[in-house]
């Protein structure tokens, strides 16, 4: 048997780690004099290599604490010889010092620098890389403050041919809009305005957002008011990268910036009583992920007062031409600077083309109102962390114009208006309408949606051509609750195949989210999958394979879902299945061997319970009404699924229990790109037939799938208890970004590696026999590996791919793949 303890403790040491932040270092005590013990008032004592000092008082007593400390102090008095002492950082300590007499009369000195030559810009950074830990808002006990947030998008590049055309002849009055202050001409189509309080604590770390109002233009829809505060749009100067559009930039303040960065001293002043020094900066070498722009730099504690930078024109990204932002902080107690305004612009433009329309999407975020060091309870971090207050949409005129924290211009207040009048236009509703179509596969109508459009037709050998509709409910018909179901014909099976499905709230948004979905199936499936789960047949993956699609089953049955999210990132799952399956075809068969007598097994029935568990600490989601995609977690995400086969109930025949275990994480390297692993481990307890035991998912198509083993055959290696581990490297283009003639192209290199082991018990055969094309891993793993390049065309992904075992475990007319190329559409930043 695989052996659990070494895997955990192997996942142990790679999820280990230890943060790390700056905390204030407190001294005190009295100053004497060495000989006589009397108190020396007024001597000045100070953190070495900084700027933060005191005096003692009158009777010799000092005080000095900050974030900015050293490793030691230095104390001085006139007729006294300076001291150095040896202190801890980030604790609270007392020191008595007493200080010797000077032998010597004080003399002419000369300050020099300290490295002959250095630019005086390196040596500032430098200092701003120091202080980081200190400047940082993560340093602190805990914070609060509160955010008001305007996001728009503006359609830029509006000439007079397109203002001139017929169809706005009835509503030329919204070009009164246009905004020609800016580089290209723009018109607002979209706005949202939200005001929250945002808590935090570090110990134990807790994050809160509290919606107190959102304003949008558009349809009003509760589920998009928990997007709009500070979790989901901030970004932290202070990290080594900051991650704009799912891409690393190279932040100014990076510990390494000097790799990066060519950088200047260039100006110096005052800004709102604090002096300042300006750094300008640009990146190194083309292509970087990096920015252009400028910082100006408090002298005293080296915090990052503005910051104001551009992506650089030629860095490799997509669709983007131009992205701008300003941040601006404020020392709003002693020695705790924190962000105050944070406004960002980014041109959007799908061709990359100046004269193509595009958009503009601005984001103006304030912050004010701040407590610091006042950590709140525990019961007042209980539930979700980002809490929707009731009526956030209900608010009135007076209430904005009273709590915004910037004022709208005349123009702006106009927008509202003239946005609900914009989504009106024919020509409006009919792009809408377009882009929805494609994004969704579905086309509204009113209270039903058609579709998807992909699987309309499709083929395989057992149902031939074969041809399907679907239909389900809008969100016109209703946003609590959804009713869907599908119909599909073959013409050479000659049967007919349906779906049907609800799926319903019972809470939403304000309360854990709450879901039930309720599936009975009578349709064809490729065996190794998921049974309940989508897995659609369209006309690509039909005709681009290298088999025929023809290891399929006809799954008849019914499934109950429920779904339990007890905050944002925790959620357990129950479902409750009774079905039968059924092989098609002569390639994919159950049957049975008894000695010398083989005999086919016409169906399998069986009842499962499947209990789930899913944890992915700070996860972030966008939503619709019913379906929602995950923006991904800063921390690992682990899954655990066990099931329970019921022996007895509904003409189940098998009793068996089913436990899967798994980990994935993205861990981000800054200038390397992007790490990816995904790690599992699956055991099965009991005696089944092969479609129930642990099948590794092959892929036989020409495209390349993330999730598969790619140059496995499908079914061809089963498992009742099994480890397997993922890994991708995303380089981002930081090798071919240093050829000359690639780095136009702005292709991203990549690299691959999958392997599993596993075994399985003979007993299982004893119930069904193993289809002629599969087998064991009992021998050594399963391994293959691959490199890639992705952008080519900006949305093509290619892939090379090397089998590393198993090279001649051929079956009937089944062929291994040795080496291929697979290829795949996606579309990135």
């Amino acid at each position: 048997m695989l052996n659990p303890k070494h895997i955990f403790v192997a996942i142990g040491l790679l999820l280990w780690s230890i943060p790390n932040f700056g905390q204030k270092t407190k001294v005190y005590g009295v100053i004497t004099d060495k000989i006589t013990k009397e108190t020396i008032p007024f001597a000045t004592i100070s953190f070495k290599g900084t700027k933060t000092g005191t005096t003692s008082d009158i009777d010799g007593n000092y005080l000095l604490e900050s974030y900015y400390s050293s490793d030691s102090i230095i104390v001085s008095f006139i007729g006294y010889a300076p001291k150095t002492i040896g202190i801890k950082k980030d604790q609270s300590q007392k020191v008595n010092i007493a200080l010797a007499t000077s032998e010597k009369i004080l003399t002419e000195f000369v300050v020099e620098a300290s490295k002959k030559d250095e630019n005086p810009a390196h040596a500032l950074i430098k200092k701003v890389i120091d202080n980081k830990k200190i400047n940082n808002r993560v340093k602190l006990d805990a914070y609060e403050y509160e955010v008001y947030n305007k996001i728009e998008f503006d359609i830029n590049n509006l000439d007079e041919k397109f203002m001139n055309r017929k169809v706005f002849q009835k509503f030329d009055f919204v070009f009164d809009m246009i905004d020609s202050t800016d580089e290209k001409p723009y018109l607002p189509i979209f706005i949202i305005e939200s005001l929250s309080d945002y808590h935090y604590r570090r110990k134990p770390e807790e994050k809160k957002e509290i919606i107190k109002a959102t304003k949008i233009s558009g349809p009003e829809n509760e589920s998009i008011s928990q997007y709009l505060g500070d979790m989901y749009q901030n970004i932290n100067l202070y990290d080594n990268t900051m991650y704009i559009f799912g891409r690393q930039f190279i932040s100014p303040t990076n510990n390494n910036m000097l790799l990066h960065y060519k950088l200047y001293l260039t100006d110096s002043g005052y800004i709102d009583n604090n002096w300042c020094y300006k750094l300008e900066f640009m990146p190194k070498r083309k292509s970087d992920l990096a920015f252009v722009g400028e910082m100006w730099v408090h002298d005293t504690t080296y915090a990052v007062k503005v910051f104001e930078a551009s992506i650089a024109g030629d860095a490799n990204i997509n669709f983007i031409n131009s992205y701008r932002i300003k941040q601006t902080f404020e020392q709003v107690e002693d020695e705790v600077w924190m962000m105050t305004l944070d406004e960002t612009i980014a041109d959007i433009n799908p061709l990359e083309n100046d004269k193509q329309k595009g958009f503009y999407g601005r984001k103006t975020t304030s912050y004010k109102n701040f407590v610091i060091n006042k950590p709140r309870d525990d019961e007042f971090y209980n539930g979700t962390d980002i809490l929707v207050l009731d009526s956030v949409q209900n608010k009135s005129s007076e209430f904005w114009d009273e709590q915004r924290h910037i004022k709208l211009t005349e123009k702006e207040n106009k927008i509202y208006y003239m946005i609900d009048t914009v989504k009106n236009l024919p020509i409006v509703k009919t792009y809408i309408d377009v882009i929805q179509t494609l994004v969704t596969g579905y086309k509204v109508l009113g209270p039903i949606e058609l579709g998807p459009y992909s699987s309309i037709y499709s083929y395989n050998p057992i149902e031939g051509h074969r041809f399907s509709a679907g239909i389900q409910t809008s969100n016109d018909f209703s946003t609590q609750i959804m009713f869907k179901g599908n119909v599909a014909y073959g013409l050479t099976d000659e049967k007919w195949k349906y779906n049907l499905g609800t799926k319903f709230f019972i809470s939403k948004s304000k309360k854990p989210r709450r879901l039930v979905d309720i599936k009975y199936v009578n349709d064809v499936t490729q065996f190794d999958r998921q049974l309940f789960e989508p897995y659609s047949q369209n006309i690509i993956s039909s005709f681009l394979r290298r088999n025929p699609y023809n290891k399929l089953i006809n799954l008849k049955g019914l499934r109950v879902h429920y779904f339990h999210e007890w905050f944002e990132g925790f959620s357990n799952s129950i479902s409750v299945s009774n079905y039968n399956i059924k092989a098609l075809g002569d390639v994919l068969t159950f049957s049975k061997t008894q000695g010398p007598v083989t005999s086919s097994v016409n169906s399998l029935y069986n009842s499962e319970i499947t209990l789930g568990m899913r944890f992915a600490k700070d996860e972030k989601f966008v939503s619709g009404e019913f379906n929602r995609i995950s923006l991904g977690s800063a921390k690992p995400i682990f899954e655990l699924d066990a099931s329970f086969g019921v022996k007895g109930v509904l003409n189940s025949g098998y009793d068996y229990q089913k436990v899967k275990f798994g980990v994935k994480d993205r861990v981000l390297l800054g200038y390397w790109g992007i790490f990816r692993y995904d790690l599992e481990i699956g055991k099965l307890w009991g005696t089944v037939p092969f479609p129930f035991l642990f099948i590794h998912n092959g892929n036989e198509t020409w495209g390349y799938n993330n999730n598969d083993f790619n140059a496995m055959n499908i079914g061809e290696f089963m498992s009742d208890e099994y480890v397997s581990l993922s890994v991708a490297h995303y380089f981002g283009g930081v090798f071919l970004n240093r050829i000359p003639l690639l780095r136009k192209l702005k292709w991203r290199e990549l690299v691959t590696g999958k392997i599993v082991y596993g075994r399985l018990n003979d007993r299982h055969a004893q119930v069904l026999d193993l289809p002629s094309f599969s087998s064991s891993l009992s021998d050594k793993p399963y391994a293959e590996v691959s490199a890639g390049i992705e952008n080519i065309f900006k949305v093509v992904r290619v892939d090379a791919i090397w089998r590393l075992t198993y090279l001649d475990n051929n079956a009937q007319d089944i062929s291994v793949l040795r080496f291929g190329i697979r290829a795949k559409l996606q579309f990135e930043f």
